[in-house]
């Protein structure tokens, strides 16, 4: 995978229990984050999602790599790690982050863009897993949560395409994005390297009969072992 622009000492220290230092941490590592278009012509798209094994105690992070063109999986990696620290709100990527990028790590190519499962810049700090995992690795990455963290919106229609902007203190960090008519929305934010208009538009073209994006959906199938194993079928 793409060296690391920010050293991971820096940007991922070890965990001595200090959460102001950590916040603190977020807020200037968030100063780096691009939110314009950056990233190359699409060949490769990964998807990252982080499960837990063991009580707790190991945090499993699974990367799929799929073509671009075909949404079809190429490949995959799995990554465990102790568990780093506790769950904090707010603090999510100092947890799972350095299992991620040993997922990411264990792909056979660069990928052009990062699907995470996560928030991206619609974060308290503007920086949630996607923007924090853009920032160190330099990467183009766009967060496609499940649920809000922070912001409001106004009311989304109920098919497939129908979107409505997230704000937050008076700014817009995101979109609510209905993905497949009838089903809830997905909270789309970029976190690297992609502009905030431009999100929406691609986590959509990837979505195909399932409310997630294919690139997520994957790798929320291994992170979370629902096949009970550690492949998916077909590779």
């Amino acid at each position: 995978m793409k060296k690391p622009t920010v050293a991971a000492s820096d940007a991922l220290p070890a965990w001595d229990g200090d959460v102001a230092a950590a916040r603190a941490l977020q807020a200037r590592l968030a100063a780096r984050v691009r939110l314009e278009d950056d990233y190359p012509p699409l060949r490769w798209i990964a998807g990252v999602d982080v499960g837990f094994e063991a009580d707790g105690t190991v945090t499993r992070a699974a990367a799929v790599l799929l073509d671009a063109r075909t949404l079809a999986p190429q490949d995959e990696a799995l990554a465990r790690l102790p568990t780093r620290m506790p769950y904090i709100p707010g603090l999510l990527s100092f947890r799972e982050l350095p299992a991620v990028l040993e997922a990411l790590a264990g792909l056979p190519r660069t990928p052009d863009l990062v699907f995470v499962d996560g928030q991206g810049v619609a974060h308290p700090r503007g920086l949630g897993i996607a923007a924090h995992l853009g920032v160190v690795t330099g990467l183009p990455t766009v967060g496609v949560a499940k649920s809000i963290l922070v912001g409001t919106h106004d009311e989304i229609g109920p098919r497939r395409g129908d979107r409505a902007a997230l704000r937050y203190h008076g700014r817009t960090i995101g979109t609510v994005l209905r993905s497949k008519d009838g089903v809830r929305p997905l909270i789309v934010s970029p976190g690297h390297r992609v502009a905030l208009d431009t999100a929406p538009g691609l986590v959509l073209a990837c979505c195909t009969r399932y409310r997630l994006p294919e690139p997520t959906r994957l790798a929320d199938r291994l992170a979370s072992r629902r096949d009970r194993q550690d492949r998916l079928p077909g590779l």
